[in-house]
Order: C-alpha cells, then structure tokens, then sequence
C-alpha cells in the first residue's frame, strides 16, 4: 500500500471537518509536503459543496458523483495501524464518508425547501394581511350607503342647467360620508368646490374640497367629521384650491336632509 493510499481515507474525513487529534495532525505534516494529496484534498472539498449545494434536484452532479465513488472504492480495508491510540469512530466506519456526505445533500435539502415554505408562508401572510386592509377600506366606504339609518340628502344646483346635482350618503353615528356628483360645472382656475355638512346647531363643519373631472363628475369620500353630528343640510360652495374652514363665497348648490 503505498503513502497516498494509507491517507485516503484521512483525506476524505479531513475534507468534511471530521478528522481530529493525532490523525489530523499526521495527515497536516504529510501535506506539508505533500502536493499530490493537497490537491486531492481541494477536490474532495469542492465535490462535497457540489453535492451540499447543488439545486439541480436529487441527482447530484455525475462528476461529483463519479468522485465521490472513487474515493470509497480507493479506501484501505486494512486493520488498524500500529500506534493508533484510539479505534475509528464506529457510526464513520460503517457507513463510510460517502454515506455522510449524503446525510449533508438531505440536509441541504430540507434547508432549502423549509427556506422556500417559510417564504411562501410569509407572503401569503402579507396577501392576507393587504386583503383584510382592503376589505376594511370597503366596508367603510360602504357602511354609509347600505346602511339601513343613514341619512341620504341630494344636493343640486340652485342655478345651472343642465342641472348639476349630487347624492350624500351620511352615517351620523360614525361619521361616515360618501358624496357623489355630476354634471359640475368647470371651475376657475386655483378653485375648487368645498363641501359643508350644515348641523342643526352651530356653524358649517368642511367635508372637503374635490374638482370635477372631464365629465363632471366628482365625489369626497370619508373626510373627517365628528361623530354623531346630526345634519340639516348638506352645502358646496366655490373656496381655493386648498379649501376654508368657513364658506367666503355664496352658496351654488344645496339640500335639505330627508
């Protein structure tokens, strides 16, 4: 047997970080001078990552693989040798390098698809999360129109024809508004219209400032107001663009809650 064979299988445990004390001291001396099993040893080490690492499937690479056998096929069936203070690892002998580099592919293995699952996991969490968000949306700009006590007021123009008009869609125990109008007239430039809920009590409370599009339409949807505010009427008068906090300009269009 000669020198290089009598370390093959120190260099296979040595390549997977399995070879310690006296043994992978000697081994260590011998590839100080020793360029045939250093290089042997920097294959081992590249192949055992080809198998670990690779993505390709449950086939490993075919040269990796052809190597891997070699090099069990290449392992001393001697006993054991003279000066060894300690008998080879029992589990290591019986099932032999190759067999452990197959325990490091499965494990491998199992990281990547735990990995991919946690992924998934995480992204249908944020779906869900972005769903239930959007729901809510909904049901808040729903609540005002389908609810059975909402009040319900149309407002339309004093003036204009044809005939601007819009609807209010009011949930006075939640302070909910959705407005809805058309046929609005083209505004002046840097104006915008201002809505106005008109309480029973006290002054003009802003329900916010919207610009028609091309076709007149426009709507303000859930602007803030205080709950329970009971309305009179709903107003819109022309303010600037960023709207008043009291009207400054005559009332063009209004209505009377039902």
């Amino acid at each position: 047997m000669s020198i290089h064979e009598q370390f093959a299988e120190d260099l296979a445990l040595h390549s997977l970080g399995s070879l310690e004390g006296e043994e992978r001291a000697r081994l260590e001396a011998h590839l100080s001078g020793c360029a045939g099993c250093r290089l042997e040893l920097e294959q081992l080490r590249g192949d055992g990552a080809l198998l670990a690492l690779s993505a390709t499937g449950p086939r490993p690479p075919q040269h990796a693989r052809q190597r891997l056998l070699d090099a069990v096929a290449k392992e001393p069936r001697v006993q054991a040798r003279v000066g060894d203070t300690a008998p080879r690892r029992s589990w290591w002998g019986a099932l032999g390098w190759a067999a452990a580099a197959a325990v490091i592919i499965f494990a491998a293995s199992l990281w990547k698809e735990n990995a991919a699952l946690r992924q998934t996991v995480a992204s249908v969490r944020d779906q869900n999360a972005q769903s239930a968000r959007e729901l809510e949306d909904l049901r808040q700009i729903a609540a005002p129109i389908i609810a059975p006590e909402a009040q319900v007021v149309t407002v339309a123009a004093l003036k204009e024809k044809p005939q601007p008009g819009g609807k209010a869609f009011y949930l006075r125990k939640r302070g909910s508004l959705v407005f809805l109008a058309t046929n609005m007239p083209v505004l002046p430039e840097k104006k915008s219209y201002e809505l106005w809920l008109i309480p029973t009590q006290g002054a003009p409370i802003p329900a916010g400032v919207f610009k028609p599009d091309a076709q007149g339409r426009a709507s303000v949807i859930n602007p803030p107001l205080p709950a329970n505010t009971e309305a009179k009427a709903f107003a819109i008068t022309i303010e600037n663009e960023a709207g008043s906090p009291v009207p400054t300009s005559p009332i063009v269009m209004m209505g009377a809650g039902e």
